[in-house]
């Protein structure tokens, strides 16, 4: 499938102006199209007659037709530009009648009495909206070839393209039953102990599967159950990495499949994975926006700013400066056309991140871990990411939500450099600002005993870290963000910049979230007071940690991040996925080194007794 022509589809932490119902909404209310004034008294059979007459369809009665069109003349407003379009079929009033005819427009006119009509032209179709007030309550979608009603939606469809369940409008065929429930058997199956199936761990992979749940009713376009649904999880993940994290303790994965057979397995799927980008994905107003900014990074241009954008993706300024930099390689090699077409730009970098995260992720293992156990480590880890359904929705999505991943990553793999993690902790904060939360726990990093004084105050043990590591990190992390923030504090300023991300972000409403859904605001308060609190404790305890409690801390402090936010989606799983592969597939100590050893024996071919007599 081609989108190439076709509207495009918003997600994410933007909502381009012109291009979601939002902005079209008020580009309605706005237009010449619009009737002055409420059309005169009509029967519902009257207005039924006409909407046959839009439709294209002839009434056996001559007489009828021609006394129907004369009404529908005599009603229409009484500007020719007012009543038609050049090169489409209806008039507008045509398509508002038509309109008027769906059975939502008649409940919600039931409901509030007269609504004001208004409409727009949006390819080969009119988009019609009724209004009380300011508010627009009913959006439908007329075809000017046939006049057939196509689409009509109420409440917080109007407004949001994403809610309304597109086939494929994210991720197109990863969507699939066929491809997304091999992609669950693969990842469970994988990862699975099967001399020992009766294990919290192989919990914690349905529980990272569960997501697909809330995912069947958003492809039904049922936010208002798929919203909800997504919340215990996240409940669930945050209090096993919080329990892992603070605790370390717990038995990990350990897959029965042979290191070889993992590696054959990460080698097939991302095959699979970067064939499936290539030939079957579309690339959401996010991948757009990188596009746009290493495009304009390029040729000097301020990334920020009204108008900065064009318009079908206004608001792609959003992002960090880390962002549209990370784009630049990929468009100097595939220039930006300047229209929303292939990108192939966007594409690439999200194949690039996507194998980036993966190659990261085997480093980890081997860092975790020395010799072969770091080995099959790395391959364990690698394959969770490789068969894991969200990483590949992200991928074929090509969204810069990898991204994130991989600078998280980074920062675990250069954990024991104060100057390294600043750096990656101040990219990865400007890429997407949420990883800010984690400075406070990458300041302090892996403790390995504390440094005060044995006999100390309980509470100078407690607040005892190793402060010049911490000033180092600090510094680093400060000196990485001046310069990304450099340029745009040259043109178009600070102020803009900080009202184009932070304020616009802060400020927006979104269904795709509980706290945009309900009146909970006291909750939401709760929260995020207890978010921060978080994100801070975690800096002091636990007092003794190594990296896979790192990683545990890392993703409890990002997934309590997310329950804050006003705007969620599954492209945000992947931000914290591969902390919590960590956490679950690095076992500590002794039994690590013994259920390694137990695993490369079996590899080899010999009896497992045979390692405990040897």
């Amino acid at each position: 499938m081609d989108l190439r022509g076709r509207a495009p589809i918003t997600c994410g932490f933007t909502r381009p102006i012109g291009f979601t119902e939002e902005a079209q909404s008020q580009d309605r209310r706005n237009t010449h199209y619009a009737e002055p004034a409420p059309a005169p008294s009509r029967s519902r059979l009257d207005r039924l007659k006409l909407a046959l007459i839009g439709a294209g369809v002839r009434r056996p009665r001559p007489l009828a037709a021609l006394a129907t069109l004369a009404a529908l003349a005599l009603a229409a407003p009484g500007t020719a530009s007012a009543a038609t379009n050049p090169g489409y079929n209806l008039t507008a009033h045509q398509a508002i009648e038509i309109a008027r005819t769906d059975p939502k427009v008649l409940v919600e006119q039931a409901k509030w009495g007269h609504l004001t009509p208004s409409a727009t032209t949006k390819d080969t179709t009119w988009q019609v909206g009724f209004y009380t007030g300011d508010r627009e309550l009913v959006l439908v979608v007329v075809d000017d070839a046939t006049g057939a009603i196509t689409e009509s939606w109420t409440g917080y469809q109007v407004a949001w393209q994403m809610a309304r369940g597109y086939p494929g409008a994210f991720g197109r065929k990863i969507n699939a039953p066929y491809v997304w429930l091999p992609l669950c058997a693969l990842f469970a199956c994988g990862l699975w102990d099967w001399r020992r199936w009766r294990r919290l761990a192989h919990l914690d992979l349905a529980m990272l599967l569960a997501f697909g749940v809330s995912h069947y009713f958003f492809n039904r376009a049922d936010i208002g159950v798929s919203v909800p649904l997504v919340y215990p999880v996240l409940v669930y993940l945050l209090a096993r990495m919080a329990w892992i994290g603070f605790r370390g303790r717990g038995e990990g994965l350990r897959p029965s499949l042979p290191t070889g057979w993992l590696a054959l397995g990460v080698i097939f799927l991302l095959s699979f994975r970067i064939g499936l980008d290539v030939t079957d994905s579309n690339v959401i107003d996010v991948g757009y926006s990188g596009v746009i900014g290493a495009d304009r990074a390029i040729h000097g241009k301020p990334m920020y700013g009204e108008g900065a954008f064009p318009a079908d993706n206004a608001s792609g300024d959003t992002y960090g400066p880390a962002n549209y930099y990370a784009y630049v390689p990929f468009e100097l090699a595939w220039p930006w056309s300047g229209t929303w077409d292939d990108l192939p730009a966007a594409h690439a970098a999200a194949i690039a991140f996507d194998l980036m995260a993966v190659a990261g992720l085997f480093l980890l293992g081997r860092r975790i871990r020395p010799g072969p156990a770091g080995a099959r480590l790395g391959v364990i880890l690698a394959y969770a990411w490789a068969a894991y359904p969200y990483t590949a929705f992200a991928l074929e999505s090509n969204s810069n939500d990898t991204l994130v991943a991989v600078l998280v990553i980074g920062a675990l793999l250069l954990i024991t450099s104060p100057a390294a993690r600043g750096a990656m902790a101040a990219l990865a904060a400007l890429t997407k600002f949420a990883p800010l939360a984690l400075a406070p726990l990458l300041a302090v990093g892996v403790r390995d005993e504390s440094p005060a004084e044995p006999g100390s105050p309980a509470w100078r043990r407690f607040v005892s870290v190793d402060w010049r590591a911490i000033g180092i990190f600090t510094a680093a992390l400060a000196v990485v963000g001046a310069l990304l923030l450099v340029g745009p504090a040259i043109d178009p300023g600070l102020g803009t910049f900080w009202q184009r991300t932070i304020t616009y972000q802060a400020n927006r409403s979104s269904p795709f979230s509980i706290w945009g859904q309900t009146n909970l605001g006291w909750l939401h308060t709760t929260v995020e007071v207890l978010t921060v609190a978080l994100a801070l404790a975690v800096a002091f305890v636990p007092r003794r940690r190594d990296l896979r409690q790192v990683a545990a801390l890392a993703a409890t402090v990002l997934i309590a991040t997310e329950l804050c936010a006003d705007h969620w989606f599954y492209l945000y799983i992947p931000w914290f996925f591969p902390l919590v592969a960590v956490a679950l597939a690095a076992e500590p100590g002794r039994v690590a080194q013994r259920a390694t050893e137990d695993e490369l024996v079996r590899e080899a071919g010999a009896p497992v007794g045979a390692a405990a007599a040897a």
